[in-house]
């Protein structure tokens, strides 16, 4: 296939808190693209903008600022020893932030840039209800589908649980739990032949870990995000108290996550008979430390689980596992 064929075909698009990641099939292999999902600002000059166009930083000028996007923010926030800002706040355009559909908009831009023929299709991703809290999630489709009709494409919504379950379930006729437990949301689908028959998220994920450990440590939760990612074991308590925090932070995600979890399935009014087991899998950053998963078995296994599970286990490309789902769906 020419490179001409491979960017006519479907597009997959994880739109994440904390990454945007697009998805492409080429010669039948899997190929991503992603830039964080994050922005900072500095007062505008004359010498800095000039200075960024020479060092090829993706920016944009907005009035007075000039607002610097994506993986480059978060060198800018490592030297400048500040915060990264978010244009999303837990899995949907960022209400207190000015500048979040701008940066959203460049970002998709840049990874997808136009459409090369008229209704070239592409599957986004959006985040389920979520349980005991309103947010704006037709507000953040509605503009996500903006963006992508005025790139040209023809594009879908797809929840992110549900995208889970197309990237990892096949072997099971897209039947089982999808689960992605990302910065913002944890997002769950519980699906049949493909059908959605239970779908959620829960309120809490990684940046809810990062903010929480920064109240009671005093480190900037960029820093201990870029720690969380880079180095950390979910392997009980010790005596360092940067690794303490975290750890009880993600002790009360992934419990909260599990209770939801029982408590959506048992409550269920639409739950068909499952004659067999159903494998259950697990992807997102947020899952991705050493131990998660043995932590999040051992909380299933506290209780009686609603359904029976062949497996559970973690995708084995945790971070691409939403766009590649939002692919394959679109493929089909």
């Amino acid at each position: 296939m020419s490179q001409t064929e491979e960017y006519t075909q479907p597009i997959g698009l994880d739109i994440g808190t904390s990454r945007i990641v697009a998805a492409r099939n080429a010669d039948r292999v899997f190929r991503y693209a992603a830039q964080l999902n994050a922005f900072i600002t500095l007062p505008y000059s004359r010498l800095t903008l000039s200075l960024l166009e020479r060092e090829n930083v993706f920016h944009e000028v907005q009035g007075q600022e000039i607002v610097v996007v994506g993986d480059d923010a978060q060198k800018f926030a490592e030297v400048f020893h500040v915060e990264t800002r978010r244009p999303m706040l837990q899995g949907v355009l960022n209400p207190h932030e000015p500048h979040s559909l701008t940066v959203v908009r460049r970002i998709v831009e840049k990874l997808l840039g136009k459409a090369t023929v008229e209704g070239q299709k592409v599957l986004f991703s959006v985040p389920s209800a979520v349980l005991s809290s309103e947010i704006g999630i037709a507000y953040h489709e509605a503009s996500i589908r903006q963006i992508l009709t005025d790139l040209g494409y023809d594009c879908q919504p797809i929840e992110e649980g549900l995208a889970v379950v197309f990237a990892e379930l096949g072997p099971s006729n897209y039947t089982g739990i999808g689960i992605s437990c990302g910065s913002g949301l944890s997002n769950v689908c519980l699906s049949v032949l493909s059908v959605p028959v239970i779908s959620f998220s829960v309120p809490k994920g990684g940046d809810f870990i990062d903010a929480q450990a920064s109240l009671v440590t005093g480190e900037l939760a960029t820093r201990l995000r870029v720690q969380k990612e880079q180095s950390f074991s979910l392997n009980g308590l010790s005596g360092d108290r940067i690794k303490n925090a975290i750890t009880v932070y993600y002790y009360e995600v992934i419990e909260q996550l599990v209770n939801a979890l029982r408590s959506q399935i048992s409550s269920s009014q639409k739950l068909p008979k499952l004659d067999k087991s159903i494998p259950l899998v697990v992807s997102g950053g947020t899952s991705m430390p050493q131990g998660f998963m043995e932590r999040f078995a051992q909380a299933l296994k506290a209780n009686d689980f609603p359904v029976r599970l062949s497996e559970v286990r973690r995708s084995n490309d945790p971070m691409n596992s939403t766009a590649r789902g939002a692919l394959m769906a679109a493929l089909i």
